[in-house]
């Protein structure tokens, strides 16, 4: 009655070994699995990070342009008053320098 091979082909535990086997492959299987999910958030994380950084720093440059024309425009207003202001003193010099009689005192500094 017994239904088992006689022939001992077979193991009896044959079977639990097997299924053992298949069941540690498995399990290690998993844990690849769940260890290349997990790298896989991390990068994801990462590219996230780097995004954001990114976008930060393009709105760093955007503003940093915007305060570099804000300068350059000062600048030109600058140099164009300096340039009025050097012409107004050049003309006094010389209105003083007339009216002081330009020569007539060969030892002062003119």
């Amino acid at each position: 009655m017994n239904e088992r091979p006689t022939n001992g082909s077979v193991a009896p535990e044959q079977p639990s070994a097997d299924v053992d086997a298949a069941t540690r492959r498995l399990m290690a299987a998993l844990d690849g699995l769940e260890r290349a999910v997990e790298r896989r958030r991390e990068a994801d994380r990462d590219e996230d990070e780097l995004a954001t950084r990114i976008q930060a720093l393009g709105a760093d440059r955007s503003r940093l342009a915007d305060e570099l024309d804000g300068s350059l425009v000062k600048s030109r207003k600058l140099e164009r008053a300096n340039r009025e202001i050097a012409e107004r003193l050049d003309a006094a010099i010389g209105t003083i320098r007339a009216v002081l009689g330009d020569g007539d005192n060969p030892g002062e500094i003119p």
